[in-house]
């Protein structure tokens, strides 16, 4: 009966947080989803959120919900999201997504935890040729 409520398991999705120098040398980051399935994306549909607290004070704090949509992710593509700004790697950074293969519905949800998007640990990504931080579902 669990399984039925949970829904299927997402498998060979992932989100990443890239590092990209612009023009003037200015460095920014972005929010990536990565299909690394065989299969084609439908109707996907990501919210992203931040939230915790404020270290010195213990205020919480959160973020405006953004919603992104798409109608389609081809096998082993790749889609640039949103900017993230380095104001808020300090915080858990949300990003739930839901998208359909065929008549099955599916969706995940993708936390970076606090100080997780650290640009001294970020790795190459094969699949976008940048450094970056990655979650797999």
């Amino acid at each position: 009966m669990k399984e039925g409520i949970l829904g299927p398991k997402v498998e060979d999705v992932s989100m990443a947080v890239v590092k990209d120098t612009i023009e003037g040398g200015e460095t920014m980051y972005y929010v990536y989803l990565l299909s690394f399935r065989e299969d084609i994306m439908e109707g996907v549909i990501i919210n992203s959120t931040g939230y915790g607290e404020d270290n010195i004070t213990g205020e919480k704090i959160k973020t405006s919900t953004l919603r992104h949509t798409m109608e389609i992710l081809l096998p082993n593509e790749a889609a640039k999201i949103e900017a993230i700004m380095p104001d808020v790697f300090g915080l858990s950074n949300e990003y739930w997504i839901s998208f359909w293969v065929n008549d099955t519905m599916y969706d995940h949800k993708f936390v970076f935890l606090p100080n997780t998007i650290n640009p001294n640990e970020m790795q190459l990504i094969p699949m976008l040729g940048v450094e970056g931080i990655l979650l797999n579902a």
